[in-house]
């Protein structure tokens, strides 16, 4: 099967084309298009012709299209789910939440899209301000580039499209070149849902290349990236004065208190740690146990782990399947060698199997200088160490790059106050682990996490332009 570029309402032939395979089994699932200069500029020409279309849409029939695409999806989500579980080798059921999230959030923005609203200022406030009304309102900004990452392709997606289109936005969306399909599903729906023509194009190919043409093409008014912060920063330099919005990932840390259930904490952290295996940027990596129970923490932890089923991604009972690449294998090999050769201790997994899956994997007493510490593994890893104090912990976590979420587990109230105000994250989840969000959350990070929200009320305010209208009461 070809899978060609979707560019103005109709799919549009490449000169080039690529295999993608399955990372679990190996087999072809399609031949995809490669876009070339002249197919990226055809996606912007008829982006920025279709913000005419889209301005003359009235918030409520924008709101009927998001809505009608999450129907349309929710109606195929086993369709979607396979997508999803074959290209990206998440779990079936993993696969099947992911949509049922996605379904969420396009119905979270088909709401937002009825209630974009400004405020009203009060002028006499001021001095001079008398006999003055004023309000603002939020514009749509025009074409955005959106590039999405592998991780969750039909819901990373919908974080991007979604915002954008409630707001009147048009988009070109670069999906990762692992996970195509999932944005072609999408790209479907919206169709069959009444987007009009141009208001979403889809181009695949090489990331390099199609990221220098959006920061290069001034039509193209604000970028929406989620990926490496190497490549987020590089798209923030290139794109100059325009609106960024960056989630750059993370190495997640939790805290657990002396007080913590201990049994309860594990297996939540457990679950935090390995699914989708490790690669989720919220996913748990880092956590810090108080010294008491450490001991009891990690055997808790290490017999959650053993009960997770390696597998086949369309097997039902399959917990942990392939990461995305080889690569990313050897790198997560390499990265638990360097932790052991350095003085940590692997209390479970370590090693990879066949299908490029790696064992849901435990170390503890790991170097804070070793990369497992320091960067983002994405893989199926968690670090396990002990602290004395609890302002000791909070310490650890924030000797990071990161700071996207953080979770802390405690009855104290004190604590975790404490933890709330000292912890330098984007989000303080108190008592749950970091990777929990829900998508109407406001979402992101600090230092190389990025920067700017998602959650769909906050990314439409990064989509947004706001203009400030004054009346003054006096004739002229």
């Amino acid at each position: 099967m070809k899978q060609h570029l979707w560019i103005n309402g109709q799919h549009m032939e490449a000169s080039k084309y690529q295999e993608l395979k399955s990372p679990y089994t190996d087999e072809l699932l399609a031949e995809v298009a490669i876009a070339g200069q002249n197919q990226v500029k055809a996606a912007v020409d008829a982006a920025s012709e279709a913000i005419s279309k889209m301005n003359a849409l009235p918030a409520h029939k924008r709101a009927d299209i998001l809505l009608k695409t999450a129907q349309l999806l929710a109606e195929r989500k086993e369709e979607a789910a396979v997508i999803i579980a074959k290209e990206a080798a998440k779990p079936i059921k993993t696969a099947r939440a992911e949509v049922d999230r996605t379904v969420m959030t396009y119905t979270f923005a088909a709401e937002e899209a009825r209630r974009l609203n400004g405020e009203t200022i009060s002028m006499d406030a001021a001095p001079g301000g008398e006999n003055r009304t004023a309000y603002t309102v939020r514009e749509a900004i025009g074409v955005i580039g959106a590039i999405t990452p592998f991780n969750f392709p039909m819901n990373l997606v919908a974080h991007k499209l979604g915002p954008a289109f409630a707001a009147g936005n048009t988009v070109v969306l670069k999906p990762a070149t692992q996970t195509p399909l999932s944005s072609y599903f999408i790209g479907e729906l919206f169709h069959e849902a009444g987007l009009p023509e141009g208001a979403l194009n889809i181009v695949t190919g090489k990331g390099s290349e199609i990221g220098k043409h959006f920061t290069s093409d001034e039509r193209i008014k604000a970028l929406t990236f989620t990926g490496s912060p190497e490549v987020g920063k590089k798209l923030k330099k290139e794109a100059g004065m325009r609106k960024t919005l960056l989630e750059l990932g993370s190495n997640s840390a939790v805290i657990v208190a002396e007080d913590a259930d201990v049994s309860k904490v594990a297996a939540r952290c457990v679950t935090g740690a390995f699914a989708y295996a490790g690669q989720v940027c919220i996913s748990v990596q880092r956590i810090y146990v108080h010294e008491n129970v450490f001991d009891e923490f990690v055997a808790k932890a290490v017999e959650e782990t053993k009960k997770l089923k390696l597998g086949n991604p369309l097997d039902e009972e399959t917990d942990v399947s392939s990461l995305i690449s080889s690569e990313d294998v050897d790198r997560a090999i390499s990265w638990i060698e360097e932790a052991e050769n350095a003085g940590a201790q692997i209390a479970c997994g370590g090693k990879s199997e066949d299908h490029q899956t790696v064992q849901p994997t435990i170390l503890r007493n790991v170097s804070a200088k070793v990369n497992l510490s320091c960067q983002e593994a994405f893989a199926p890893i968690v670090i396990i160490n002990s602290f004395k104090t609890f302002d000791e912990a909070i310490e650890e976590v924030n000797n990071s790059r990161y700071g996207l979420q953080a979770g802390v587990f405690t009855n104290k109230v004190d604590l975790a106050f404490q933890a709330a105000k000292a912890l330098h994250v984007g989000g303080v989840m108190v008592n749950d682990i970091p990777t929990f969000r829900v998508d109407h959350m406001p979402y992101g990070g600090v230092k190389d996490s990025g920067f700017g929200r998602e959650g769909i009320k906050y990314a439409i305010e990064e989509l947004t332009e706001l203009k400030l209208i004054s009346f003054n009461h006096a004739k002229f």
